[in-house]
């Protein structure tokens, strides 16, 4: 029996009312095709002379070949940002938007990840144009993620970056997918990251956690929400009892071998039993996981009060993370 709802801080709860209903709008499958469309009116790409920044940043789009074991050949968008005026090889965040892998884009994250880490830390940023669900379902987006990786590794000298001081990043959905892309370089023997950066990450198809049934009806991306993405990104295997791990990380049985993890998630969110049980399985493995449940805190609680206490504490701890793993690496 599910009883109980753990409290909003009290500045994420206010963000949350003056959002107004739309901030807890729950997805249904009738009503994904207007989500999608309401998402993509709010969320226009920026163009690059806006995301050049007055010069602050070097900016390209680029089209790189895909050849996925999905069979669909064509062609992956990767928005890459640098900070302007830098010569030497740069370490670089590999970062995969999120949009429960129906909603989103390359360019729209990119204001705020360069503002946070590319000029702070020295970064260069290569975003992501994976394709979306329902219109490609698995392993479409993973395998769009795995091909401009594997490009940039093998490009890295064009781009200016340094491929051994690689991060694999994203959140929410980007998140789920940075796990999934981090198992799958491990298995094909692929690109090695330093670390994988996994904010809020959407694991688990399954939604049978506890928080999961604590929060229906309560976060802002709940149960029934969660449901209607992965029926869209799996179609007919939708709850099925074999699932690759690809698709969704937390049915991987072996966490060994992976490079350290970050793992955010708030302590009122639909995602944090999932996200604790994905980093107790990288320990029990014996890998290395900081896990930060960010109290009173929702799904997505830092784009809706950027400016709460508890949004700047978890901003610091995780540029902390990227310093440190990038520092041990000698840059």
């Amino acid at each position: 029996m599910v009883s109980g709802v753990p409290p909003l801080d009290p500045e994420v709860r206010a963000a949350v009312a003056a959002a107004g209903p739309a901030a807890r709008e729950v997805l249904t499958p009738e009503g994904l095709a207007a989500w999608q469309q309401r998402d993509a009116a709010a969320r226009p790409r920026p163009t690059l002379d806006r995301l050049r920044d007055g010069g602050r940043f070097e900016v390209a789009e680029l089209r790189v070949p895909r050849h996925g074991d999905d069979g669909d050949d064509g062609e992956v968008t990767l928005v890459s940002a640098r900070p302007a005026g830098v010569r030497e090889p740069l370490p670089v965040l590999y970062y995969l938007h999120g949009g429960g892998m129906v909603t989103g884009n390359a360019w729209s994250v990119l204001p705020r990840v360069l503002r946070s880490w590319a000029l702070p830390l020295g970064l260069a940023v290569v975003s992501v144009e994976y394709r979306l669900a329902p219109g490609t379902r698995f392993p479409g987006a993973v395998e769009d993620c795995y091909a401009g990786l594997d490009w940039v590794a093998g490009h890295a000298a064009e781009l200016g970056v340094d491929a051994r001081r690689l991060v694999i990043g994203g959140k929410s959905a980007g998140g789920g997918l940075a796990a999934a892309l981090t198992l799958l370089a491990r298995d094909r023997g692929g690109p090695a990251a330093l670390g994988q950066l996994l904010l809020s990450p959407m694991l688990d198809d399954r939604g049978d956690t506890f928080s999961s049934r604590q929060l229906a009806g309560h976060d802002t991306w709940d149960r029934t929400s969660n449901a209607t993405a992965w029926q869209a990104v799996l179609g007919e295997r939708y709850g099925a009892a074999e699932l690759s791990p690809y698709a969704a990380p937390a049915r991987a049985t072996d966490l060994s071998r992976l490079p350290a993890a970050y793992l955010d998630v708030g302590s009122a969110e639909t995602f944090r039993d999932e996200v604790v049980g994905y980093a107790d399985t990288i320990w029990r493995a014996g890998g290395a996981a900081e896990l930060h449940v960010w109290p009173g805190a929702c799904h997505g609680f830092d784009t809706l009060a950027p400016d709460a206490a508890v949004s700047r504490d978890a901003q610091e701890a995780r540029t902390r993370w990227l310093r440190r793993v990038l520092r041990a690496s000698g840059s």
